[in-house]
């Protein structure tokens, strides 16, 4: 393959963003493709797939190249000199020569050949951070190694069809016509995987509201919570609205869907997205305080609760995650998590339901929590079912979900 060096500069000048900035990497990949709009199709998809290989593998391109593992994560110790050290190795080892650039000439070369088959720690193997490693081992034991190297692989693109104007079998036949080729999934009703990645938000389908981008695990949490035309639906942890919207076509469009968040900026996404998928009963709140919670006591048919979370399941999509996760911030989530769940769930009235859901795989933020809850509620609430979703089983993202019902 012909390298160009102007497009490796690109990628050296992204990952040093993403590392030495803290620019979250889909962000900071876009702002450069957006740059350079006369990119080709292949090198738009080099650049890509590049760069996220890169952050997913940086510890252990970082020690291939020869450098302390000791600052692989610091952020004051990074140089353009050792980003072009780190790209030089996974050069290499894709394709098994040094690249006939002047950065990525020394004896370090060698190191890369040495280190390869070398024994290593497992965390360094893995490219994970060491207290990723150890919280990983001791919650999943000898089914951690397996799990991490699925969450290690990039992730296939997965559609919802937008149900309230499309079918999917017309979605399907619609995106063919517009040279996308994808494949219906087993299990999932209006979901289509895509054959070949490409970008799809440029098709006229996506501008038309015909579809939404949302990975299959993810497609499962809104049919979970067992909504119904003419419920009181509540989302309480919204977000820019991905299950919003498959909670709406759930419903036809008919009842009230309350969608919730602490973010403005989010829900102001959340509306432009309705408004493109022809979405009618939606109403965005802003949760201003804890007031805005108690309002709605004992109203909702349903109430949805993605609480904020580690995010662990769907590091294939985001692997700069890891690295910018810690486990001071893990214990935090897991403290709101329960306070969110105990405060929401009010909300619920007598009879109905309530679903709580993360998107990870860490059991101490999913099951035990449900189980915390239970111990101090179990009285008025019951476990109705429970949902386990991982990469290295159904080859989704990891989610966990819980629907729970209060006691009539």
């Amino acid at each position: 393959m012909k390298l160009h060096r102007h497009l490796i500069e690109q990628i050296i000048a992204t990952l040093a963003e993403i590392f030495a900035r803290g620019v979250h990497a889909d962000k900071a990949i876009e702002r450069m493709m957006k740059a350079y709009p006369k990119w080709g199709a292949r090198d738009r998809r080099f650049f890509a797939e590049t760069s996220y290989e890169l952050v997913r593998w940086w510890r252990w391109y970082w020690y291939l190249a020869g450098l302390p593992d000791s600052e692989y994560n610091k952020v004051e110790l990074l140089n353009d000199g050792k980003v072009w050290r780190v790209w030089a190795a996974y050069w290499m080892v894709q394709h098994g020569e040094a690249p006939p650039f002047a950065e990525c000439r020394g004896s370090w070369n060698a190191t890369v050949k040495s280190r390869y088959d070398a024994d290593v720690l497992p965390a360094i193997r893995l490219s994970i951070p060491d207290w990723l490693q150890e919280r990983g081992s001791k919650e999943f034991g000898r089914e951690w190694p397996e799990l991490m190297k699925a969450l290690n692989e990039p992730a296939d693109v997965f559609l919802r069809a937008n149900t309230l104007r499309i079918t999917p079998v017309e979605l399907q036949a619609r995106l063919e016509g517009e040279g996308v080729e994808s494949h219906r999934v087993k299990g999932l009703p209006d979901a289509l995987r895509l054959s070949v990645r490409k970008n799809v938000f440029t098709t006229q389908a996506f501008k038309d509201g015909l579809f939404e981008v949302q990975d299959a695990a993810s497609q499962k949490i809104a049919p979970f919570l067992e909504v119904a035309p003419g419920q009181r639906v509540v989302d309480a942890c919204a977000g820019a609205g991905g299950k919003t919207l498959h909670l709406a076509a759930l419903m036809q469009n008919k009842g009230s869907l309350v969608a919730m968040d602490v973010h403005q900026w989010k829900l102001d996404e959340m509306r432009r997205r309705a408004r493109r998928n022809g979405v009618s009963n939606v109403e965005p709140r802003l949760i201003e305080d804890s007031k805005s919670i108690k309002r709605l006591a004992d109203k909702a048919d349903r109430v949805l609760l993605d609480v904020p979370c580690s995010g662990l399941g769907v590091i294939r999509r985001n692997p700069d995650a890891k690295w910018k996760l810690s486990e001071e911030e893990l214990d935090r989530l897991e403290k709101l998590q329960q306070e969110i769940l105990v405060s929401h769930s009010r909300m619920v009235k007598p009879g109905g339901k309530l679903v709580y859901a993360t998107c990870s795989l860490f059991p101490s933020e999913n099951d035990r929590q449900v189980q915390t809850f239970l111990a101090s509620h179990g009285d008025e609430w019951k476990l109705e079912e429970e949902l386990s979703l991982r990469p290295d089983r159904e080859g989704y993202d990891g989610f966990y979900a819980a629907r729970l019902v209060r006691k009539s």
